[in-house]
């Protein structure tokens, strides 16, 4: 017995077109392309995107208020008329206190740790963002719309490495296939980026700024690759069990520039599965 299906669904179900990948080994070859799962086919919502990253970035929010007994630990009274003074609650010696334009008085229309600030999402939803975000991986239109620099011979993306590469431990062996599959431009434009950033947030733990590069989805977070791109200026490291929408589309704009592992590759297909029934 089937359930009744929204259009999204019924395009997941069945995607328009085939996509393919490039298929790179570990000297920067060109060997082959390789077909994608057919989630990478779906269509892309950058509105159901930009709501799911809306969503992650004010989950990270911290609710935030007043001592409620803030600006009242007085005992003022007011003196009423007759003296020639403003109706404000009083000390003995004249002093103003407790209202909100005067000293040490309570603050008017103070914030308060009850206001909601995280903007919920369903779970569908943010699932659907996902895979809308994984989609315009595959999507040249996307990638070059966020600035990235795609390789000269690359005709598809996203880029599809062989397992061997996760299996590299040294920044200098992982900057050469950079620069033999034409990748390392990109990681200096994000490095000729890192700026100082401007307001208080310096003082904060958030003093550079810099743009995003490529972004890569391995198989594990315990394969030893991963530390050697967390040196990297603007590279994210993702694994199919964390892709996070924040990292998949920064900003609300997807089309990142990515390089994922054959062996990860799988595993997305085999998590990112539509089933209906």
């Amino acid at each position: 017995m089937f359930n009744r299906m929204t259009l999204f669904e019924y395009i997941l179900a069945y995607p328009s077109e085939k996509r393919f990948g490039t298929l790179v080994d570990l000297n920067g070859n060109i060997i082959d392309k390789i077909e994608l799962p057919p989630l990478f086919s779906y269509p892309v919502r950058i509105d159901l995107i930009r709501r799911a990253v809306l969503s992650a970035l004010t989950a990270r929010i911290q609710p935030k208020g007043r001592d409620p007994l803030a600006g009242r630990r007085r005992s003022g009274e007011s003196w009423g008329i007759g003296y020639s003074v403003a109706r404000v609650p009083r000390l003995d010696n004249g002093r103003a206190v407790l209202a909100p334009n005067v000293r040490g008085g309570r603050r008017q229309f103070a914030p308060t740790p009850l206001k909601k600030i995280h903007e919920e999402i369903n779970r569908k939803e943010m699932r659907l963002a996902i895979i809308s975000a994984l989609a315009a991986l595959s999507d040249k239109s996307f990638v070059m719309k966020r600035g990235h620099i795609i390789p000269q011979g690359i005709e598809f993306v996203p880029i599809i490495v062989v397992n061997e590469f996760e299996t590299i431990s040294s920044i200098k062996l992982v900057k050469e296939w950079l620069k033999k599959v034409n990748l390392w431009q990109d990681i200096e434009k994000s490095q000729d980026s890192v700026r100082i950033r401007s307001g208080k947030g310096k003082m904060r733990g958030r003093r550079y700024k810099e743009r995003k590069s490529v972004l890569f989805i391995l198989s594990s977070t315990k394969a030893p690759v991963t530390n050697v791109l967390s040196n990297l200026p603007g590279v994210d490291c993702l694994t199919p069990e964390t892709l996070n929408i924040l990292q998949l589309a920064p900003g609300g704009d997807p089309g990142r520039l990515a390089v994922i592992s054959k062996k990860a590759l799988e595993k997305i297909a085999e998590r990112y599965v539509v089933k209906i029934v």
